[in-house]
């Protein structure tokens, strides 16, 4: 592939502006994961409600990417990502100047949400600019906007050192007036296949496809498993191993880096052997380092396990959304928003059940263990799809 070809194919001022506004959105989405050690400190939170904490803007995304999913179909993905953008400033002002209860911070939660829906705005937004043999690179190129995550498990620990957690919502607010100007300024509305608005038949059409409950399930566990372990794993290694609040936040970041620069890298393998296939290999691969994690190896070996378990759920994400805008383009924001809705029903029920198994049974490694299942589960899921798709695939030359 040649980058003056790929830069030609589409628009690059509108891919870049895709990938900031999921990158800032991203960071502040995870924002409660990030400051959960000081926030379960002082509030003296029990595990299960440390995971449901964390989970709950997870959740929350969940809804909101439906709706906007439907909006960017109707509106147009730069008009509701600039309205996206000030609705998800309202959780961190009041975050900054108020949440002094633990209702409030489930309900900056719930408003952090909107936040995680970017997903369903950025992707087609990048998406709809570019032609089928380069789905797998933008959608890892935009979806790479989930490094947000590593800003804020970075710099959320040692902001909230220093100036205490409600500040570091304030500074979080910088970062979306930034990206908000550079959507206004640099974004651009592609052509839509059959005019633009919505079809109101298109969320039916795709409840109907029997594609979008398998994407749906591949999606919630790797998009599930990166940000549940996002969120969750800063606990997890103060927790089980001990180390400080801002120690806990390094290694999260650490190991979050490995699934949020690979994700790229998964769109473009993806595109090379197809996306069921390279499922296949993510999904086998993962069972493995997911059961030696639940060993709890020495701090060093659990770091390093964690790090290659999220590489392949991110990989993994990118390798789904390969398949979506070849396998459904017609739906393609109305299926990105569901398929996005359903990683985050993943991504809540990880830190749900790591959370709520510790408290019942004292250990992380029930809850590991159950994932370690459903990452099983998921391997066969792919090959099954792949026999399934194959045929389809190679009759238009293409690799899925």
């Amino acid at each position: 592939m040649r980058f003056q070809d790929f830069a030609k194919s589409g628009h690059l001022p509108t891919l870049f502006s895709s990938f900031l506004y999921f990158d800032a959105s991203f960071m502040i989405w995870v924002l409660l994961g990030a400051l959960g050690t000081f926030v379960a400190s002082d509030f003296q939170l029990t595990p299960g409600q440390k995971g449901l904490l964390v989970a709950v803007p997870t959740l929350a995304g969940s809804g909101f990417r439906i709706i906007l999913g439907w909006a960017e179909t109707k509106f147009g993905g730069k008009r509701t990502a600039l309205a996206g953008i000030v609705v998800s400033m309202i959780p961190l002002l009041w975050g900054w100047l108020s949440a002094g209860q633990v209702w409030e911070l489930y309900a900056v939660g719930i408003l952090l949400g909107v936040a995680g829906a970017s997903f369903a705005v950025a992707l087609p937004m990048a998406s709809r600019w570019f032609p089928p043999q380069y789905q797998g690179l933008v959608m890892g190129i935009a979806g790479a906007g989930n490094s947000g995550t590593l800003l804020a498990t970075l710099f959320g620990p040692r902001l909230a050192q220093s100036f205490g957690w409600h500040a570091v919502f304030g500074f979080a607010v910088i970062p979306m007036i930034v990206t908000f100007f550079v959507v206004l300024a640099l974004a651009k509305e592609a052509s839509r296949p059959g005019g633009a608005g919505l079809d109101k038949g298109m969320y039916r059409a795709a409840l109907r496809r029997r594609d979008t409950w398998a994407l749906c399930a591949l999606y919630s566990l790797t998009f599930g498993g990166f940000v549940g372990f996002s969120n969750y794993l800063g606990i997890f290694f103060h927790d089980q191993y001990g180390v400080s609040k801002v120690a806990a936040g390094e290694l999260q970041t650490l190991v979050v880096a490995a699934g949020s620069f690979l994700r790229p890298v998964g769109g473009y393998i993806a595109d090379r052997i197809g996306g069921t296939r390279f499922l296949i290999g993510l999904f086998a691969a993962g069972t493995i380092l997911c059961f030696v994690a639940s060993q709890f190896l020495p701090l060093a070996f659990e770091v390093a396990v964690f790090f290659f378990l999220m590489g392949c759920l991110g990989m993994g994400n990118g390798a789904v959304f390969q398949v979506v805008p070849v396998r459904m383009k017609e739906l393609v924001g109305v299926a990105t928003g569901m398929i996005g809705a359903a990683g985050g029903v993943g991504g809540f029920l990880l830190p749900s059940i790591l959370g709520g198994l510790k408290g019942v049974t004292g250990t992380y490694a029930t809850g590991l263990t159950v994932f370690v299942l459903a990452l099983a589960v998921g391997a066969g899921m792919a090959a099954i799809l792949r026999v399934r798709w194959r045929k389809w695939g190679h009759s238009l030359q293409l690799q899925i």
